[in-house]
């Protein structure tokens, strides 16, 4: 599943990350690398950036952005 379906109060365990070259860099350089687990936080009311929780620290993401990260749900 991708990461911009799980839901509020949701956590992901990282598989696999997408995208063109730049936009993969600046995500893997985020931290969000293949076995981080992610917490969704929360969404803007207008669904779009996704807050989450990443090592500890708080990460905002466009949902499209999102959706180039494969997750496994956890809890």
């Amino acid at each position: 599943m991708q990461l911009s379906e799980l839901k509020e109060g949701q956590t992901g365990k990282v598989l696999h990350v997408g995208g063109i070259s730049a936009l993969r860099r600046r995500i893997l350089e985020m931290g969000i690398t293949k076995g981080a687990e992610l917490y969704i936080e929360k969404y803007a009311p207008l669904k779009d950036p996704v807050e989450l929780i990443v090592k500890g620290y708080h990460v905002s993401l466009r949902v499209e952005e999102a959706a180039q990260i494969t997750v496994e749900q956890v809890k």
